[in-house]
C-alpha cells in the first residue's frame, strides 16, 4: 500500500536532521497547514546552517542590546507560540528578515543606519509581526512542492549573489525563498508594528521614519524589510495614514539616551569600520 502523505509527515520528521532546510521545507507534506512544530523544527534547522553561511556579531553588548528591544516587543503581542530569538548580522546592506517559528536577524548596517531607538524598535517589530501572522508557514503553503523551493533558491542565490552556496538547500537560501512575502503579508507586518509599538512603549512613527531612510538609500528590493511588496513610496503612504488613524500616545520613547549611539560605536569598531581610539564603550 502507498504511503500516505501524512504518512511521508511522520517519515519526514524523523529524519529532518539529514536533510537541508530547503529540501526540508519542500518534502513537507500537504496533508494540512504547516503545523507549529513543524515550523520550529524549519526555524531550527535553518538557525544552525546559517551559523556555516553568515557572519555573525557576537558580542553580548550588541546582542543584549537588540535582544531587550525585541523582547519589549515580544512581550507586548501577548502569549506567542514560539520563543523569538534575534541574531545581529554583520552586513553593509540595510536589511532584516524573519526566519520560521521566531527567529529573527538584522544587518549590524541596519542598527548603524538607525537614527533613534524607535526606528530600530520599529523595525524588529515589523519582523516580529511576519512571526506572529505567521506569514514564513504561510508562504511555505504556497510555495509547497519540490520543484518550486528548489528552483526558487536557486534563483534567490543567484539574484542576490551568495555564490558560496554551493548548496543551494543551505539556511540562507532557504530564508530568501520564505521571506519573498505578498504585498497583504508586508501591509500586515507593518500594521502590526504600528500598534504593537505603543504597547511595549516606543513611538510608532519610528517605522515611517526609518522607511524614509531606506528610500534615500535607493534600495528596496531584497527580503524582508525591505520588500518591493509594496513598494517603499506606497508603505510610507499607507503608515501614514495608519499613524494617524491612531491620534497621540503621550510618553512614547523616540531615544534611549544615547545607549543607541553606544552600541553603534560599538558595532563599528567590532567591525573595523573605526580604529579604536580609547576604550571601547560598555
Amino acid at each position: 500500500m502507498q504511503p500516505t502523505t501524512c504518512d511521508v509527515r511522520s517519515r519526514v520528521s524523523r529524519g529532518a536532521r539529514l536533510l537541508t532546510p530547503l529540501l526540508l521545507a519542500s518534502l513537507l507534506p500537504a496533508c494540512a497547514s504547516l503545523t507549529v512544530g513543524e515550523e520550529r523544527q524549519l526555524g531550527e534547522q535553518i538557525a544552525r546552517q546559517t551559523r556555516g553561511e553568515l557572519l555573525f556579531i557576537r558580542d553580548a553588548v550588541v546582542l543584549d542590546y537588540v535582544r531587550a528591544i525585541g523582547g519589549d516587543i515580544v512581550r507586548a503581542a501577548g502569549p506567542q507560540p514560539f520563543e523569538y530569538h534575534f541574531e545581529v548580522v554583520e552586513d553593509d546592506d540595510i536589511n532584516a528578515f524573519a526566519g520560521p517559528a521566531g527567529h529573527i536577524y538584522i544587518h549590524s548596517e541596519t542598527i548603524l543606519k538607525a537614527r533613534n531607538v524607535g526606528e530600530l524598535a520599529a523595525v524588529l517589530a515589523h519582523e516580529i509581526g511576519h512571526g506572529v501572522h505567521r506569514h514564513v508557514a504561510k508562504n511555505y503553503e504556497r510555495k509547497r512542492g519540490a520543484e518550486t523551493l528548489y528552483q526558487a533558491g536557486v534563483m534567490a542565490a543567484s539574484v542576490f549573489g551568495y555564490g558560496g552556496l554551493a548548496n543551494v538547500g543551505g539556511g540562507l537560501a532557504t530564508l530568501m525563498v520564505l521571506n519573498s512575502f505578498t504585498r497583504a503579508d508586508e501591509g500586515e507586518a507593518d500594521s502590526f508594528a504600528i500598534e504593537v509599538l505603543p504597547k511595549a512603549g516606543y513611538d510608532p512613527n519610528g517605522l515611517l521614519s526609518f522607511l524614509e531612510v531606506v528610500k534615500r538609500s535607493g534600495r528596496a528590493g531584497a527580503p524582508s524589510f525591505l520588500s518591493s511588496h509594496p513598494a517603499t513610496e506606497d508603505r510610507i503612504v499607507e503608515t501614514k495614514a495608519l499613524i494617524g488613524g491612531r491620534g497621540p500616545t503621550p510618553g512614547l520613547r523616540v531615544t534611549d539616551r544615547g545607549r543607541l549611539e553606544i552600541i553603534q560605536r560599538r558595532i563599528q569598531l567590532l567591525t573595523h569600520k573605526i580604529r579604536p581610539t580609547g576604550r571601547v564603550p560598555l
